[in-house]
């Protein structure tokens, strides 16, 4: 069925847009194979997001609608492809990491067991971004998943590079002098983080020493503070946010004599990641948060059952206190255009971000650097327009939101994951999957049909999954994978049907923007003895 995108919504912008039409589906497909299996409205709400997407990202509606465009034709069927069920998880595994904390003496100590992660491209190249390391000169573990926009640069050199400044922002006075000292010597420089990267995970080896440099200034300039007290950890992490956030923009001002580095500076600043970000230290967690990804715990109540504690606030229209703050940060002559359509100046959905100097400079800036810059730049479709109303920059801030929570024994896992995964799940869904996947009790649970009518067919095939999923076939070890499987194939019974999962990922690249963002998900698994033998201990003490 054929429908006009202007009528879904209404507040595109540019009367071009209006003209684009987008085929939902022909009936006959709609009723055959999809049914009701795909999750619909989160479907809608991605195209929401789609649609409406920065417009610096694509100028044209043939570049962000391709074969849907209206200069062309107006409809299309959508070509979905049978996968085996082999080449389902080949897809859904591809990119899984685990990591389990070892043991010493045959004990973990930690008061975690282990991670685990994985990612779902949507985009290509894919924008999310995860990271996770332990820091070796102070205690405890860092993990994050950062989701870039216009372009995967600013994702990818934020995932190179926080950690590290977080890293040096824990030390202590005397360890900074210790490294300082080793780099001006030409020694061997104490490591400061273990990481746990999958294959995939690269570094920019061009961009290294421009990235050392920039740190080692952030630690000499900790050194000529001279404190002797034991770095705060909120303090460190608001501080490493601004600061690595200020390196971008200053390095993409200053430029490079590498043509190749001045390009890539110029890129990362222009476009654009938030980030969620989890230190854990013993019984501390701290999350430090910028954008719209999030931090939910999973606590498991003494009866068995799962709930969901957020550890994180959404940073985007959604957040009443974030549009009082940004408002209050502007004249009241802006008031009613800095936040438009749920957007920062119409145009961005998150309202902190690494990156985007767009709402960042000033446009005298902006053009001064661009006009300096590579040629290459000007192809790029975010350099090509300003934002509208823009009158008192930055408009932006990539100054993180920290929060607090001492672990608990019924504290069992921190979920981190991107936008792409809480819109099609609820939190307490993904609480839910997760806890039981972790537990087995998934397996025994009765069935639940949520009140609707299931004929005799439907139950058996239900009864059919349930069995399949036991198999090894099905039963996943990584929990974020577990997870995954269900945002993109769950049925509206709660159960993975294979024909859904399997035409979801088999959407061309094209397509598969439209129903979903990247979904990238950390699961970490707390150590429940180690965390109740601290209370108990305190309890005698």
């Amino acid at each position: 069925m054929l429908v006009p995108v202007h009528l879904l919504f209404p507040a595109l912008r540019n009367g071009e847009m209006s003209k684009v039409y987008v085929t939902a589906c022909r009936y006959h497909i709609f009723q055959n194979y999809l049914s009701t299996q795909i999750n619909w409205q989160a479907a809608v709400r991605s195209l929401r997001k789609t649609f409406l997407r920065p417009f610096f990202k694509w100028s044209k509606a043939e570049d962000l609608f391709g074969h849907f465009c209206s200069r062309n034709y107006r409809t299309t069927i959508v070509q979905f492809y049978n996968l085996t069920p082999p080449q389902v998880n080949s897809i859904l595994k591809a990119n899984e990491y685990s990591f389990k904390v070892p043991e010493f003496d045959g004990k973990n100590v930690s008061s975690i067991l282990g991670f685990d992660s994985n990612q779902l491209p949507s985009n290509s190249p894919v924008e999310d971004r995860r990271c996770a390391a332990t820091c070796l000169q102070t205690r405890g573990m860092l993990l994050s998943v950062i989701d870039g926009h216009a372009g995967c640069a600013c994702a990818q050199a934020v995932s190179e590079r926080l950690f590290y400044y977080i890293a040096v922002a824990l030390l202590n006075q005397e360890t900074l002098l210790e490294i300082e000292n080793a780099v001006e010597n030409g020694r061997v420089v104490l490591p400061l983080l273990q990481w746990h990267k999958h294959p995939i995970d690269y570094f920019s080896k061009e961009a290294s020493k421009m990235y050392f440099d920039s740190l080692r200034t952030y630690w000499q300039e900790l050194i000529d503070l001279h404190t002797e007290e034991t770095p705060d950890v909120m303090e460190a992490l608001t501080n490493s946010f601004k600061r690595l956030d200020n390196d971008i923009s200053l390095e993409a001002q200053v430029g490079n004599n590498n043509s190749f580095l001045n390009y890539w500076q110029l890129r990362v600043a222009f476009s654009g990641a938030t980030a969620c970000v989890a230190h854990i230290d013993g019984l501390d967690l701290h999350i430090a948060n910028a954008g719209d990804s999030r931090a939910v715990l999973g606590v498991q109540e003494e009866d068995g059952t799962w709930s969901a504690l957020t550890l994180s606030n959404d940073h985007n229209a959604q957040n009443e206190k974030e549009v009082e703050r940004v408002k209050s940060e502007h004249p009241k002559s802006e008031v009613k255009s800095i936040i438009k359509q749920d957007r920062l100046l119409s145009l961005l959905m998150p309202f902190r971000a690494f990156g985007d100097v767009k709402f960042k400079w000033s446009i005298d800036l902006q053009k001064r650097v661009l006009e300096s810059g590579p040629e290459l730049l000007n192809e790029n479709e975010c350099t090509k327009f300003f934002p509208p109303n823009y009158h008192t920059p930055p408009y932006l801030t990539a100054q993180p939101e920290v929060t607090y929570h001492k672990l608990r024994p019924q504290d069992k896992f921190l979920v981190l994951a991107t936008d792409g995964l809480w819109e099609i799940l609820h939190r307490e869904d993904v609480v839910r999957i997760i806890g039981e996947h972790l537990t087995g009790v998934h397996l025994q649970q009765p069935i639940s049909v949520g009140g609707y009518k299931v004929t005799l067919g439907q139950m058996h095939g239900i009864l059919m999954e349930r069995r399949d999923r036991i198999s090894s076939a099905f039963e996943d070890q990584n929990s974020a994978t577990h997870l995954i499987r269900h945002a993109v194939g769950q049925n509206e019974f709660g159960a993975i049907d294979h024909e859904c999962l399997s035409k979801m990922l088999s959407l061309p690249e094209e397509l598969a923007r439209m129903y979903r963002d990247d979904i990238t998900v950390t699961i970490v698994q707390f150590n429940s003895h180690v965390i109740s033998t601290h209370y108990k201990h305190n309890a005698e003490n």
